[in-house]
């Protein structure tokens, strides 16, 4: 009996590697060869992006809150010192919020930090 060279789980392999390397520039998306590298290579990428995603979106939210603080003649250091000396339990990301939504809402939560300062 032949041996099946080009079989159909040959083929879905090389098909599933070609469909995620759709989009790739020359031969790294027609080539099995070439694009087999570059889809691990683009995984690995994509698995450190989203480590880092998360780390970005603190540093932007710190941003938001330091600017926002700036306005009320606070820094951020020392909102979130008196925060976390009031008790008042909010996270970067809902402070991010309050700063850009809600400025009196904010404004509040600054006078309760220089309260507990």
């Amino acid at each position: 009996m032949p041996r099946a060279v080009d079989g159909t789980k040959r083929k879905d392999r090389r098909n599933k590697i070609l469909k995620k390397a759709k989009g790739f520039f020359g031969r790294r998306s027609t080539n099995n060869r070439i694009a087999k590298d570059a889809v691990r290579r683009a995984g690995m990428y994509a698995y450190i992006g989203r480590k880092d995603k998360k780390g970005d979106f603190r540093t932007l939210w710190i941003a938001r809150i330091s600017a926002a603080c700036k306005n009320c003649d606070i820094t951020y250091s020392r909102l979130m010192n008196g925060l976390k000396k009031a008790g008042v339990v909010l996270n970067r990301k809902a402070l991010s919020n309050l700063a850009i939504e809600d400025s009196n809402a904010f404004a509040a939560v600054v006078e309760i930090a220089k309260k507990a300062l």
